[in-house]
């Protein structure tokens, strides 16, 4: 059992990152702010219930996903608006920018990848069904484990591989589509 005097000290440090979090599942910043919010105000009052030395983070990211899936999901009140500027950058975005070093070792798939817009990137992520998106985020953005993922998400660990990996192909294949229609990778005679 935690006690609630620590709460401020433990959970706050994870702030920034559950804003980013929630920014992604949003794609509003006026909503990742509330999402945080919200997320904080459960957590406080289940405070008490949390067993002190297990992942707090993970803890609180398992709230945040729980309390977008129930209320902001069906909740679409405003336009869907997000700054790429708000959101931190994703692996993929660094690798856009140019802060990976090029030359030797690099494959055709990170030059090829080099030449996406930062858009481009971000609406194939969007573009993700709500389950995948939120895996491929948890999975390969935040760095939380299978099984992190689906206490987090409350479904098996199965699903949870399973939305990976289906989110992965989907993002893939929204990237390859990309590629083709800038002229970025060929596309040979049977469509592939």
């Amino acid at each position: 059992m935690a006690d609630q005097k620590d709460f401020s000290d433990l959970a706050m440090v994870h702030m920034p990152a559950l804003y980013t979090a929630a920014l992604r599942l949003t794609r509003n910043p006026s909503d990742a702010e509330d999402l945080v919010q919200e997320t904080y105000l459960k957590a406080y009052r289940a405070f008490g219930s949390f067993e002190a030395g297990t992942n707090l983070r993970a803890w609180l990211y398992k709230i945040l996903t729980n309390t977008f899936i129930n209320s902001y999901r069906s909740a679409k009140r405003r336009p869907e608006i997000a700054d790429v500027e708000d959101v931190e950058d994703l692996y993929m975005y660094r690798r856009l920018s140019g802060d990976q070093p090029t030359g030797l070792g690099r494959s055709a798939e990170d030059e090829v990848v080099d030449r996406f817009t930062d858009t481009e990137v971000k609406e194939a992520i969007e573009a993700l069904p709500e389950a995948f998106r939120i895996a491929v985020l948890l999975a390969d953005v935040e760095g939380f484990s299978y099984k992190e993922i689906a206490d987090i998400t409350e479904v098996p660990i199965g699903t949870v591989m399973s939305r990976i990996h289906r989110g992965r192909k989907a993002l893939q294949k929204a990237l390859f589509e990309f590629g083709a229609a800038r002229g970025l990778v060929g596309v040979t005679d049977d469509g592939r």
